[in-house]
């Protein structure tokens, strides 16, 4: 790939072996949502706390597979459980994470989805909390975002800032543990993911991160030229929704500061 930049490079690897997405009918996917809602219950009845549209999330993640999606499902229940208990993550327990200031939540698409900005060149490994601090973090901000979506939309839209990445930035098992998070529990929920301000040294931890990344999830991925950065942000964003540092009219809100809808 000699002569090409970053962004084309990731884009070789991002566009590769992509397939049509599953397109069932409404009336098609109710009948499964019926059915995997009745499987669902057999084996956990806390499932009759979830709505037709959440499972039907996590069948569309599974190309309507019901099989597939009830262990999806299931494995979802039992996560839930488990690792957010009173079904938030509180801030006292990502202190050392929000003290990076990396994440930002403000504006909406023309499709009305959540935008949160997130600046990986701030990025560190949490040697206090570890791992497990930063995974709470990151289903903190999931669960931020999810909470801020309007009646009727179920994605949000993320643009992440590679702007002053390098190797100490670098965090294989925050990355894995992060992209695992989101495509196990949170299917479907990821509408777009700007990757922008990308420096050549992020293609190696890239060709790393990329394998284990799945094929609906690598289409929603677009590498940004820098050169081309405000206007194609523009195609998907007004320019009142659109941060200041892009060249929109918004200033950014940290994370932890945005209330829920």
């Amino acid at each position: 790939m000699e002569g090409k930049t970053v962004v084309e490079q990731c884009k070789i690897y991002t566009e590769t072996e992509k397939t049509q997405s599953e397109d069932g009918s409404s009336q098609e996917e109710h009948k499964k949502i019926l059915k995997m809602r009745a499987l669902l219950e057999n084996h956990d009845p806390t499932s009759k706390e979830c709505d037709d549209v959440t499972i039907r999330r996590f069948l569309r993640a599974r190309d309507l597979d019901i099989e597939k999606a009830c262990a999806m499902f299931l494995k979802y229940l039992k996560w839930r459980k488990t690792f957010i208990p009173d079904g938030s993550i509180p801030v006292s327990e990502i202190h050392n994470e929000i003290a990076q200031n990396k994440m930002f939540m403000q504006g909406s698409d023309k499709n009305g989805r959540p935008i949160a900005v997130v600046f990986g060149g701030r990025h560190q490994c949490n040697k206090k909390g570890g791992l497990e601090e930063f995974k709470r973090f990151v289903v903190f901000g999931l669960e931020k975002l999810c909470s801020r979506m309007p009646l009727g939309q179920e994605k949000f839209v993320v643009i992440g800032d590679l702007q002053g990445w390098g190797y100490s930035c670098s965090d294989i098992r925050g990355y894995l543990a992060a992209l695992a998070i989101l495509q196990d529990y949170y299917p479907e929920r990821l509408g777009k993911l700007f990757i922008v301000h990308v420096p050549y040294v992020f293609m190696t931890v890239w060709k790393m991160v990329y394998p284990f990344i799945d094929e609906k999830t690598k289409k929603k991925i677009t590498f940004v030229e820098n050169k081309h950065l405000k206007s194609t942000l523009l195609k998907d964003i007004d320019e009142s929704q659109l941060p200041e540092v892009y060249g929109g009219n918004l200033k950014l809100v940290p994370i932890q500061d945005n209330q829920s809808v």
